[in-house]
């Protein structure tokens, strides 16, 4: 569920991208695709009830993870809560479900600042920042580059989680894990992620680094770089290796960071299957 009013446009549109991106690199190995659902794409016209009320049952409850996005406003009252998104949050964190609340810290021009919007929005934030986590980002490159990462560590715990027979993950992620081992995993894995995994497995710590520098973007493990940091093209799909090792719980995030990652057991296991590159 995407929650955010009018003035951070340009970030569901971010958020929309990265959940096609993620599709595109992770559904067929996961058997798993994110669905960006709000209440501009998935409500239509009716008069049966309070227009949030509408939004909540028809939409809202039927979702895992809400992303809600501020920047200078709060939105418009509900009658019962001080915003339609605020009031998603609140009835999407009540119900016990995740959410990714982003708050940005781009510069604004003051005379276009709705006062009592911005007011309504600190005093909105400092609920959030009592509840839990929270995050802040500089520009729109900063926060797709977050949003990227947060959404690969999002996924692969809910995924993790619907491992439980009694959950059921059918709106925003579908999956089952133990179809797709008895289809065969290592076969599944594109060939970047096999030539990773094998060589992350018989390095030492079992690590994997994925690093921004100034010159570049190094992506190594076992004392070898496999990105060439002069081509875009080339980082890219070692990216997308890592992420794939990372939706099938090959390899596990160490620093929240998107830099430091570890081997599994189950990565071991696999590797071990896995020929020489």
């Amino acid at each position: 569920m995407i929650a955010s009013p009018s003035d951070v446009i340009e970030e569901r549109n971010i958020i929309r991208d990265t959940l096609h991106e993620w599709n595109d690199i992770n559904s067929r190995s996961t058997d798993a695709v994110l669905l960006p659902v709000g209440w501009e794409t998935h409500s239509r016209p009716d008069l049966s009830a309070r227009p949030q009320d509408l939004i909540n049952t028809r939409i809202l409850e039927s979702c895992d993870i809400l992303v809600g996005v501020f920047w200078t406003r709060l939105g418009t009252p509900t009658g019962e809560f001080e915003s339609g998104t605020v009031e998603e949050i609140k009835r999407h964190v009540a119900a016990g479900r995740s959410a990714m609340v982003y708050f940005s810290t781009v510069p604004v021009a003051l005379e276009s600042v709705d006062a009592k919007q911005y007011a309504a929005l600190k005093k909105s934030k400092v609920w959030c920042l009592a509840k839990g986590l929270v995050e802040t980002y500089d520009n729109l490159a900063d926060f797709r580059d977050k949003f990227r990462r947060h959404i690969q560590i999002a996924a692969r715990d809910r995924l993790a989680e619907s491992d439980d027979p009694g959950d059921s993950f059918t709106d925003l992620v579908t999956t089952d894990r133990n179809a797709r081992a008895a289809s065969g995993l290592p076969e599944r894995l594109r060939e970047e992620s096999k030539r990773l995994l094998k060589e992350a497995s018989k390095d030492r710590n079992g690590v994997i680094m994925s690093v921004r520098h100034l010159s570049g973007h190094a992506i190594q493990t076992n004392g070898i770089n496999f990105a060439d940091s002069g081509e875009r093209r080339s980082v890219a799909r070692w990216e997308a290796a890592i992420e794939e090792l990372l939706a099938e719980g090959l390899i596990v995030e160490r620093d929240h960071r998107g830099e430091i990652f570890e081997v599994t057991a189950q990565g071991f296991e696999v590797a071990d299957g896995l020929p020489d590159f």
